[in-house]
């Protein structure tokens, strides 16, 4: 791999933390970076999550060192991340991915149509929702359905992760993309002891590639928290038709 390939997968690890931070959704630069790079799709996979580990885990230090978390759900659902997406990662050879594609673009696009045609959603905080059977569904749909999606898939985790908290939880999306990086993080941390076990990470282009992430994501976070769930808002709606379209460029026209 030359030097240009490498500069460029650095400067995608940028924007990819950048996009992580905010909404979820990095994978979109970072991995098809790496497999123009000539990385193998494994391998890709694998280094992908070297990279977003660490810059979504400080993303989600610069969210809760100025936003309220609730650890009723971010500890429980975040420990069962883990393991969940683990499992995923496990299970991935065996699954279809050209089966789960159709589904995934589907869902972004409910996302899509239910945040355009409903303004006011996460702008607000609802604490009122936060039962305690809300709770236990949020951790049981993030720490355990996400989870295991993102290990074996993974485009549009931390978008589904925001919604999930927004709508079952009455987060705004600043508070919902805080949660969102607490469980992502978490997720990656499973998914990448499954491929780290199995020999497909690239340590050191990972670990540079991670650095790069982190700086991204320092960047997304703080623009995040200075303008607030509207922001977050309109971000979130680019980055779902930017993963619709690439979806559906590669399941019918690649």
């Amino acid at each position: 791999m030359g030097v240009v390939e490498i500069l460029l997968l650095l400067a995608a690890a940028a924007g990819a933390g950048w996009i992580d931070a905010v909404v979820g959704g990095g994978g979109l630069l970072q991995l098809p970076a790496l497999l123009v790079a000539g990385v193998s799709p494994v391998q890709a996979l694998a280094t992908n999550k070297l990279a977003a580990v660490f810059g979504t885990s400080s993303a989600a230090v610069a969210y809760a060192r100025t936003t309220k978390i609730d650890r009723r759900v971010a500890v429980p659902a975040g420990l069962a991340a883990v393991v969940f997406a683990g499992l995923g990662a496990a299970s991935a050879a065996s699954i279809s991915k050209d089966a789960l594609t159709p589904l995934v673009m589907a869902a972004l696009l409910c996302v899509a149509l239910f945040v355009t045609l409903r303004p006011a959603f996460g702008a607000h905080s609802h604490p009122h929702l936060r039962t305690r059977a809300r709770v236990l569904a949020a951790t049981a749909v993030t720490g355990a359905a996400i989870a295991f999606y993102d290990g074996i898939l993974g485009p549009g985790t931390g978008t589904f992760l925001i919604i999930a908290f927004t709508t079952i939880l009455g987060m705004d999306f600043v508070h919902g993309s805080a949660h969102s990086k607490i469980i992502n993080s978490c997720t990656n941390v499973g998914a990448l002891i499954v491929f780290a076990s199995q020999g497909h990470v690239l340590w050191s282009l990972g670990l540079g590639m991670a650095v790069c992430n982190i700086v991204g994501a320092q960047v997304g976070a703080r623009m995040a928290l200075r303008r607030g769930s509207g922001f977050v808002r309109i971000v979130l709606l680019c980055v779902v038709c930017a993963m619709v379209a690439k979806l559906g460029y590669e399941q019918f026209l690649s």
